[in-house]
């Protein structure tokens, strides 16, 4: 799978300016895989160097009790990202993914009663939320959706598939004489405080106040622009066969198509500079690897601690922990449960939001009841009916709660972790869901492992939390500061998520191409 194509081949391919051009892509996930698709199809000479056994960074997959169990993101959005990718690269998305829109996007529970589907369909929605809480809340409902629609319009071309912009030039780029819909972006206002314009039921600021989650954010400091995630996922949320790491595995065959070398279980320990730019790369074996140029795709702060050396440090500011994302705690287990019938997507909430985010941006600790995430791997429009879970066998199960990004200052105790655990599914059992559990059934990670499999990050998930109109602007973009670095991720421009950074990877592409050619006048 992850064999390149023969030298002789690979020469065939590129065009005679790009022969010399070298390229290293440091780390295999999302971002990494989109640059080294588009720098191998302009001709240029790429590997990718991975530091784990398989590329996909935090897509992942870990085994338990015998089934892989995506550890990771699990939801897959804007496809027309990963459509465009692969129709630019001469190929189908489509032809290597076998996806299927989901018509439940998520199901939701409170501890204190009641019951929410949020559907893929508006209508469905709006008469869901008129049973769950009223006619004035599905009203409401539909207000927040055509203004989801206007943020997602202003933004999509102007901010999300462009070059980072200053704030000046991002008004430009939506127009001057378009001031309105820049306005209607609400960045001044918070997500939470823009949701009670449109919501007074708190279950449903607490519903779509989760999005500010998606980058790693509370909703009490996220700006009011993260509801155009309530557009993209009408656009469309689906379920992959086999999984998210499905998805890497496609992303990584399609570099390798257009040339790029795939080299897993290889450490990158030292970006090398000569003569003030990029020469290549030290290899934790001692080999070195020369380079005309490196797209850097982990988390920027590596970079700003100097854990890639001091010659990359200005590259980009490490991000001080006071202002990292949300981190996570994970079970990934592989159990029987009962009494609650799961969604393939599924949010159990207490009564107290906002003190959850308080608890962890403020106190750094987890709330006595938190939000409890549950991916049913099982479930979901490409379950097989004859085999599906009815609760007599064990299921795949991702169980996530949010915490605090300090996996580089805390070391998480066994009984630290048995006390959240109860807590936790304390809140499941609360909600109707039960568990049959036995020994071993679950893997768990904490920040302290998130650190150590994501150096620089200290947990942190998504880079820098969105707080405040100009957080936004404070992620680095494509260009950095050290002559022939690159940067892609999710700590970058525009921002995480698996859409976000496989767009932040062609963005980086986009930069190399541009400075050659304007190198080459």
């Amino acid at each position: 799978m992850f064999q390149s194509l023969q030298p002789a081949e690979r020469q065939r391919r590129m065009p005679p300016v790009m022969k010399q051009q070298r390229v290293i892509v440091v780390g295999g996930g999302v971002g990494g895989l989109a640059a080294a698709t588009d720098l191998a199809r302009h001709g240029a000479q790429v590997t990718v160097c991975e530091r784990a056994a398989e590329p996909g960074g935090k897509m992942r997959q870990i085994a338990v009790a015998g089934a892989g169990v995506d550890a990771g993101p699990t939801v897959f959005t804007m496809r027309w990202i990963f459509e465009q990718l692969f129709v630019d690269a001469g190929d189908a998305l489509e032809r290597r993914l076998e996806l299927a829109p989901a018509s439940i996007l998520a199901r939701h529970a409170w501890r204190d009663g009641g019951t929410l589907d949020l559907h893929a369909d508006v209508d469905r929605s709006a008469d869901a939320i008129a049973a769950f809480a009223g006619a004035a809340e599905a009203d409401g409902y539909r207000d927040f959706c055509r203004r989801s629609a206007d943020v997602y319009r202003t933004l999509e071309q102007s901010f999300i598939a462009a070059q980072r912009p200053s704030p000046v030039e991002l008004v430009r780029r939506v127009g001057f004489g378009r001031l309105d819909a820049m306005w209607r972006t609400a960045p001044m206002q918070n997500l939470w405080g823009a949701l009670g314009q449109h919501f007074r039921d708190p279950r449903l600021r607490q519903l779509f106040g989760r999005y500010a989650t998606y980058c790693g954010s509370s909703p009490l400091t996220a700006p009011a622009t993260l509801m155009l995630v309530a557009h993209v996922e009408q656009d469309g949320v689906w379920q992959v066969r086999g999984g998210m790491r499905a998805v890497a595995l496609a992303l990584a065959g399609l570099a390798e198509r257009q040339g790029a070398e795939l080299r897993v279980a290889t450490e990158v320990s030292r970006i090398l500079v000569k003569g003030g730019r990029i020469s290549g790369v030290q290899l934790a074996s001692g080999e070195h690897l020369d380079a005309d140029a490196v797209v850097f795709n982990g988390d920027v702060s590596a970079l700003g601690s100097a854990l890639l050396g001091d010659d990359v440090r200005r590259a980009a500011p490490a991000v001080v922990p006071a202002a990292r994302s949300l981190s996570a705690v994970t079970w990934c287990m592989k159990a029987r449960i009962r009494g609650f019938d799961l969604e393939h997507h599924n949010v159990f909430f207490a009564s107290d939001y906002p003190d959850e985010f308080r608890a962890i941006f403020d106190r750094r600790e987890i709330t006595a009841a938190p939000t409890v995430y549950l991916c049913a791997q099982d479930r979901g429009v490409l379950a097989d009916a004859a085999s599906a879970p009815s609760g007599r066998e064990p299921e795949r199960l991702l169980v996530l709660v949010n915490a605090p990004a300090d996996g580089d200052s805390h070391r998480w105790s066994a009984a630290e972790i048995a006390e959240l655990e109860s807590r936790s599914f304390g809140l499941l059992r609360d909600c109707g869901l039960e568990f049959d559990r036995t020994d071993g059934d679950a893997i768990i990670t904490t920040p302290t492992q998130f650190a150590e499999l994501f150096p620089g990050s200290g947990g942190a998930l998504y880079g820098r939390a969105s707080a405040g109109a100009m957080s936004t602007f404070q992620r680095p973009g494509a260009q950095s500061s050290v002559a022939g670095l690159y940067l892609a991720g999710g700590s970058v421009h525009p921002g995480p998520g698996v859409p976000m950074a496989a767009m932040s990877g062609r963005l980086a592409a986009a930069q190399w191409l541009q400075d050659l050619r304007r190198a080459r006048r």
